[in-house]
């Protein structure tokens, strides 16, 4: 065999190492970043649980929960109340219209049973509800509590992921983590939208 020949067969198995080491380098990259998008999409989802959650729990009890136990002990054993609005409109002279407004309470209902039912979270376990998934067993951080804007005081809650999984999120102290809510602002919007 002569030298170019072996040089070709060295080169061409080198060209091939370095083609499997750069597939491997993007698909790792790749794969990285599904499970990020996984993880990141189970999180929105116990968020999005967590805010219909506070939402009730503020119009029974007119305040946010600060905290996981006062918030599962209402999804335990709070009610949700079902309200019939009537709206009757009488014309009066000259057109005008006067509006009577009639609230009638028909029931309640559990509020587990009402937000989190079979149909809509098969698989729900409100043990798990406030553990962060992918994080290893961390709570998400609750936050509730009163601004003033315009001269009124407004209730504010914030839920978020304490220990981000994506890099990106990390960045500048957790400042782009999940979360739900504001400390600032009568918000009940994620900032994953």
């Amino acid at each position: 065999m002569n030298l170019s020949k072996v040089l070709s067969l060295v080169f061409f198995a080198v060209a091939i190492g370095l083609g499997y080491l750069l597939w491997k380098g993007v698909d790792d990259v790749v794969e990285e970043e599904k499970k990020i998008a996984l993880i990141e999409a189970a999180i929105i989802e116990k968020l999005q649980m967590l805010r219909d959650a506070e939402l009730a729990y503020q119009a029974s009890n007119g305040e946010y929960a600060d905290n996981w136990n006062d918030l599962k002990k209402f999804i335990e054993e709070g009610k949700i109340w079902i309200v019939q609005r009537t709206e009757t409109t009488k014309l009066l002279e000259y057109g005008k219209e006067e509006i009577t407004v009639e609230f009638d309470t028909l029931g309640s209902v559990n509020v587990i049973d009402s937000l989190f039912n079979d149909r809509k979270y098969p698989d729900f376990n409100l043990e798990a509800l406030a553990v962060v998934p992918g994080s290893g067993g961390k709570m998400f951080e609750f936050f509730a509590d009163k601004v003033e804007r315009n001269q009124y005081d407004v209730n504010v809650f914030e839920i978020r992921d304490p220990a981000p999984i994506n890099p990106e999120r990390r960045l500048n102290n957790n400042e782009k983590a999940l979360k739900v809510g504001s400390r600032t602002d009568a918000s009940t919007e994620g900032n994953w939208k």
